[in-house]
């Protein structure tokens, strides 16, 4: 995956919280990243630091989503499938 591929945009941030059912804080806690800087993020109110977008991502991978680049249909999240087929849970 290359470093676009890896950016994750602020409306897909909230939807990947909405997925998992996680306030600000749960994310916050998963991903060291500040409440304050997660609520920016999201409202698109700054720039972060790419670190800052890996340490969210890795934290949502870590639950069991999945992130889907653009490839033309528009990006996405889903929940990640075991290689049994099954979901995993969160």
């Amino acid at each position: 995956m290359n470093s676009v591929e890896k950016l994750i945009s602020g409306p897909q941030c909230r939807a990947a919280r909405a997925l998992l059912d996680w306030s600000r804080e749960d994310l916050a806690e998963a991903s060291k990243v500040s409440r304050a800087a997660i609520a920016d993020f999201e409202a698109g109110k700054r720039q972060v630091r790419e670190r800052t977008v890996d340490d969210i991502r890795e934290a949502f991978e870590k639950a069991g989503l999945e992130f889907i680049p653009e490839n033309g249909g528009g990006a996405g999240i889903r929940f990640r499938n075991r290689a049994d087929g099954t979901r995993e849970e969160h």
